[in-house]
Order: structure tokens, then C-alpha cells, then sequence
């Protein structure tokens, strides 16, 4: 409630999604939200999946094959696991530098689910994704941030453009593998709204040139980024990036 920062950037945020000025009502919302997510993902860490009511929509994209689930700070990514009920593994490619304290306090209430973080930027990153998706496991990566230099696509997104990295496309295009957008929406209380869409595939990329594929990637990231609009319309309270996103 004190950090002005955080409070500008969503404040911003809400003024474009709801395409007015936001009250102090649905201020405070959104950082309940967000609390109440983060506060959430300590029972999802101890698996008591029993707590929560999981609406589910988009099963039907999912066969034995592995996926890279593609989020955004948007709703809770540990919903997924709840969806999956144990029944699918779920692994979450991160830089282990973000988001630090609250790794290592999750760490602290159920150690063993820091087997299911496969860390970017090693330089065996790319084969423990591979061994992942191959076992039919979904890894699930936040694509709506960008992480310095890295190459962007300026997209429009509520009224105006914004950076998306192109990195997290590049990686699954990389790895031969399909991608769908996935998003757990906090409706609150116990209930949780959990989204999965269709974004690209790209298991047939072998022999394509690189222009060509570099169109299929940004394709896909701009296919990524209206899915984060239209989602972030649908739950205004879940957009959990308290940052200033558009540039």
C-alpha cells in the first residue's frame, strides 16, 4: 500500500483496462489480489490442492505431450499445478535471481518442490527443458517482462505499445516444442479460473530458414500478447506486474 512505484504502474494499468480513471475500491482490489496469490501459493507448494475450487477451460489441448505453458504476471502460475492435481508434472523455467525472497521462503515450507525449477541461463538449461518436455512434463515460463537487452517486439497492448521479449518464443521454437498461453485468474476467496490457448507449434521447424522462422516467432508473440490483453480486460484485478510496462 506504500510503495508509490508499484501503485503508479497500476494505477496506470487500471486506467487503460478499464478505460477510466479506477477508484480507490478497485485499487486496493488488485493489491488484495495479489496478496491473497501469494499467500495461496504456500498451500499450493504443500499440494493441499483439496482447498480450492479449479475452474478449468482449455483441457482438451492436452495429450501426452509435453508443452511449454507461456503466463505473464497475470492471476498465479501455481494454480496450474492444482489443475494438474499431481496427475502431470509442472516445472517453472525461471532466472533463479528473480523474485529471490520468495523462493527461498516457499523453499523454506516444502524444499522439495525446488526440484521442479529448471534455472535459465545455465549452460545445461536448455537440455534439462528438453528432458522435461520429452518426459511429457509442462514447463511453464512468464513472458511479459523483458530481462535488459534482449531483443523486443513493440506491441499494442490496452491503447498502447509495450516491449515483449522475444526470447522465451526464440527458446520453445529452440526446443522444437508447442506452446499454448496459460493463466490461473484469481475470482476470489478459494476459486481460481484456470486458461489455457493455443499459441504456436513448432514441432515441424526443422529445414525452415531463418527469416521464415523468425516470422513464425514474432507471429506467435503477437498471438501471446492479445491473449494478455483480452485476459487482462476479462480479470483487470489479476494483473500482478507492478511495473511501469508500457514504455
Amino acid at each position: 500500500l506504500t510503495a508509490r512505484a508499484a501503485n503508479r504502474a497500476s494505477r496506470e494499468f487500471l486506467r487503460r483496462a478499464l478505460g477510466r480513471e479506477p477508484t480507490l475500491r478497485e485499487r486496493f482490489r488488485l493489491l488484495f489480489h495479489f496478496a491473497s496469490t501469494v499467500h495461496d501459493r504456500v498451500f499450493f507448494h504443500l499440494r493441499r490442492f483439496d482447498l480450492f475450487e479449479i475452474e478449468l477451460h482449455g483441457e482438451d489441448l492436452f495429450d501426452e505431450r509435453g508443452a511449454i505453458l507461456m503466463g505473464a504476471h497475470l492471476g498465479s502460475f501455481e494454480a496450474i499445478r492444482a489443475a494438474a492435481r499431481g496427475e502431470r508434472p509442472v516445472a517453472m523455467a525461471m532466472y533463479e535471481e528473480n523474485a529471490r525472497k520468495v523462493q527461498s521462503a516457499l523453499a523454506a515450507v516444502a524444499p522439495e518442490m525446488q526440484k521442479d525449477i529448471v534455472p535459465l541461463g545455465r549452460v545445461d538449461s536448455m537440455l534439462r527443458l528438453q528432458e522435461r518436455l520429452e518426459s511429457g512434463a509442462f514447463v511453464g515460463v512468464l513472458a511479459d517482462r523483458t530481462l535488459g537487452d534482449e531483443p523486443v517486439l513493440d506491441l499494442a497492448v490496452l491503447g498502447a505499445p509495450a516491449p515483449f521479449p522475444t526470447g522465451p518464443m526464440r527458446m520453445a521454437a529452440a526446443l522444437r516444442t508447442r506452446v499454448l498461453f496459460m493463466t490461473g485468474l484469481y475470482r476470489g476467496g478459494n476459486r481460481y479460473e484456470v486458461r489455457f490457448e493455443p499459441l504456436a507449434d513448432f514441432g515441424s521447424l526443422e529445414g525452415v530458414a531463418r527469416d521464415e522462422r523468425a516470422r513464425l516467432v514474432n507471429e506467435a508473440v503477437a498471438r501471446y500478447a492479445q491473449c494478455l490483453e483480452r485476459h487482462c480486460r476479462m480479470a483487470p484485478d489479476n494483473f500482478f506486474n507492478f511495473y511501469p510496462f508500457w514504455r
